[in-house]
């Protein structure tokens, strides 16, 4: 008989697995975003995205959504909410900086400060969670910053950004515990779609003329950086605590500064493969314990 003891570091291990997957399909949809916004408005292709992958997960999962209780539509909303306030701050700070490398730093922030903020919710992790947590910050300074760091009004709005995302990110991760993924994902991208849309519609014009190519890779975003990777983080944030996934969710800059070496030509400094080997060292130093206590129940 298999005991809650032995599932345990499987279901961990499982989880970083599925979390893995989703920092690797978030990473290309930088990629994809990035193509697919030669063409569009930042805040229409926001809005377009997730409203419309939020009715394709919310269609494939109509069942699961009349299930739900007033409660938990409650708690996906939130969730959704913040995700969506998130994205407009986001936004505006890429439009507004001139060192995207430093938005990336401050928003990943977001991500290794998860482990911290959990304390406020009455939750510690274990001690190598915040022994991972200053080599993760190591590694993202050394993949993401240059010598041009200033605090302005985009740095701002991309602390922000990370406050609301790390909030976002430990309340998912309880909801997901309750909640089915695919209805709790949809319910989240459609009340995203709704906010970035809400300030489209005020800031922007909105335009569906695109060439065949720019659809293309919006297609690319909306089903794989979106529909699949947050089905998939959600999927695994039911299965892990938040300062866990966390961490390994800090893998998507590496896959996002491999993907770009790979597919734009850019050039990886050594600094910057620096940052990836301690960013892959913190994701160990977290899951080190695991790892050893899944091997122990192997032999």
């Amino acid at each position: 008989m298999t005991t809650a003891s032995s599932q345990a570091p499987h279901n961990h291990l499982k989880a970083d697995a599925l979390l893995l997957l989703a920092s690797l399909t978030a990473a290309a949809g930088w990629i994809f975003s990035r193509e697919a916004l030669s063409g569009f408005a930042p805040l229409s292709f926001m809005a377009l995205r997730f409203s419309l992958a939020g009715l394709i997960l919310a269609f494939w999962g109509r069942r699961q959504l009349a299930r739900l209780s007033s409660k938990d539509w409650r708690n996906a909303a939130v969730v959704g909410g913040l995700f969506g306030i998130a994205m407009v701050f986001w936004v505006i700070g890429l439009k507004t900086t001139e060192h995207v490398g430093v938005g990336a730093f401050l928003t990943c922030l977001g991500l290794v400060s998860v482990p911290l903020l959990t304390l406020l919710f009455g939750e510690r992790a274990s001690p190598s969670v915040y022994l991972a947590i200053p080599v993760a910050v190591a590694g993202l300074a050394c993949l993401s910053l240059d010598s041009h760091f200033s605090l302005g009004m985009a740095e701002l709005c991309f602390l922000m950004a990370a406050l609301f995302l790390a909030l976002m990110f430990i309340l998912n991760s309880h909801a997901a515990a309750r909640i089915p993924a695919l209805p709790l994902t949809a319910i989240q991208l459609l009340i995203t779609g709704a906010i970035t849309g809400i300030g489209a519609l005020g800031f922007e014009q909105w335009s569906f003329t695109q060439p065949a190519d720019i659809w293309g890779w919006f297609a690319a975003s909306l089903v794989f950086a979106t529909c699949v990777r947050f089905w998939v983080q959600t999927h695994a944030q039911g299965m892990a605590p938040p300062s866990h996934s966390a961490i390994i969710m800090t893998l998507e800059p590496v896959w996002t500064a491999l993907l770009a070496a790979l597919w734009l030509g850019e050039r990886m400094s050594t600094l910057q493969i620096t940052g990836c080997g301690l960013i892959f060292l913190a994701m160990l130093v977290n899951r080190g314990p695991a790892l050893r206590l899944w091997l122990r129940t192997l032999f």
